[in-house]
């Protein structure tokens, strides 16, 4: 193959036809999958460390960028993250955990739950992650720990903009009535109090949502809370200095899609909130998805392939619904790209023909595409599915309780096991009492 292994593209750019190609010959001939492995997961290190490094120059230096764990769990793909310099968000406490495995210090550790416990909150507490607080009730019971145990802890307050729902109602939070967060508006006067009564509060933090969220958008939200916090600075009298605007930046998933770049949110930030950017505030971030979808391909064997009554043909795959939970429920928000490759690895010259992608589970909608036009595609075959690096291993469902698959990290022209696959024993075990 002609194509340079090490080479990556910009952030804004997709892993293309040719570069899986050589991912999957690889992987093929690597002997790290093991024996008649029916699909598997890679993940392009190199190109995510690209992606975290435009990041880190869009921004002003003194901005403490940390990565959701949510978007890619993985603790091999978190200790990259870490060695690049990022902090790490966590949305429960056991991803405080998947933090520390990563070997993130703690005061760049971000806990965001809108469900933490008592013990979870004085946890935290004396770790000394970053806290922010999602509303009132959490508020007296940080306020009731701090008292009895102190504190390590930069803490700050979750502010629900209200700015709207993207694209993607399912995944934004920054509308009236979200369940994350307190109300700029009906409780602005209490917020502002809260930082009147609580000296330890030194920070704030505000969030829209994930994909289906314009530039536009996010820059209004961040743009209202910083009016807020600059009331809350004059009402009060000293600096609230941490502002932490969240993630959400889209990532591409179909080839018309053109999301903004790194630089090009930050400079439209510059634009509508100066104050950002200013030697009194630190800046943090909590993007995922951004980074991470792009980075990630699936790759499955074509099980099977026949013809319905109807006459569409049908090919089964080893990834479904319990894989893509959001593009098999949700199918007119999520999307993917197939690419399609004959046994041996090498990409497919067969003509275009119409075809259902279905995936193993035992329900009638475990369907990737209908009717999707790509080169036909035999047994034994392989397809790709393009930008799988976020929201999707994270959210491996259950159902029918297949088998999490290996999964490999692809770095410099080399591959290494991130995480190996699940054994029948693996998952005999997880629904067992642990008693013999």
């Amino acid at each position: 193959m002609t194509i340079d292994a090490t080479a990556v593209d910009s952030v804004s750019t997709r892993i293309d036809q040719s570069r899986a190609e050589w991912i999957l010959r690889s992987a093929l001939e690597s002997g790290l999958l093991p024996e008649h492995a029916s699909s598997f997961l890679v993940h392009d290190l190199e190109r995510m460390k690209q992606r975290l490094g435009e990041f880190k120059h869009a921004f002003p230096s003194s901005t403490r960028h940390s990565l959701a764990i949510k978007a890619n769990p993985l603790v091999e793909v978190l200790k990259v993250a870490v060695a690049e310099g990022f902090g790490l968000e966590a949305a429960s406490i056991e991803e405080v955990e998947l933090a520390i495995a990563a070997g993130c210090p703690h005061n760049k550790i971000v806990f965001d739950s809108p469900a933490k416990t008592v013990w979870e909150i004085e946890h935290g507490l004396r770790c000394g992650v970053i806290l922010n607080v999602d509303n009132f009730i959490e508020l007296s019971r940080v306020d009731e720990a701090i008292r009895r145990g102190g504190s390590k802890s930069a803490i700050g307050l979750r502010i629900n903009p209200e700015v709207g729902s993207g694209s993607i109602a399912h995944t934004s939070v920054g509308s009236v009535g979200s369940k994350f967060g307190l109300s700029i508006s009906d409780q602005r006067e209490q917020i502002i109090q809260a930082y009147a009564t609580h000296p330890w509060l030194v920070g704030i933090h505000t969030h829209v949502g994930s994909q289906g969220c314009g530039v536009k958008l996010l820059c209004e939200a961040v743009a209202k809370v910083e009016r807020l916090r600059r009331e809350i600075e004059s009402e009060v009298g000293r600096p609230i200095s941490i502002f932490n605007i969240g993630g959400g930046l889209p990532a591409a998933y179909l080839a018309d899609d053109n999301p903004p770049t790194p630089a090009e949110y930050a400079d439209q930030l510059r634009q509508s909130v100066p104050g950002l950017f200013q030697a009194d505030t630190t800046m943090m971030t909590e993007f995922g998805r951004a980074i991470q979808a792009g980075c990630g391909l699936a790759f499955s064997r074509v099980e099977t392939v026949r013809r319905l009554p109807n006459s569409r043909k049908l090919a089964v795959i080893h990834l479904g619904a319990d894989f893509l939970l959001r593009p098999v429920y949700r199918g007119d928000d999520w999307k993917h790209e197939f690419f399609v490759f004959d046994r041996q690895g090498k990409i497919s010259t067969e003509h275009d023909e119409p075809v259902t992608i279905a995936g193993p589970l035992c329900f009638s909608g475990d369907i990737l595409a209908d009717q999707l036009s790509i080169p036909s595609v035999k047994e034994h075959d392989w397809i790709a599915i393009r930008d799988c690096g976020a929201y999707t291993l994270s959210m491996w469902s259950r159902h029918c309780n297949r088998a999490i698959p290996a999964v490999l990290g692809f770095d410099q022209g080399r591959l290494s096991m991130l995480r190996p696959s699940e054994t029948v024993a693996d998952i005999v075990q997880l629904w067992s009492s642990g008693s013999e």
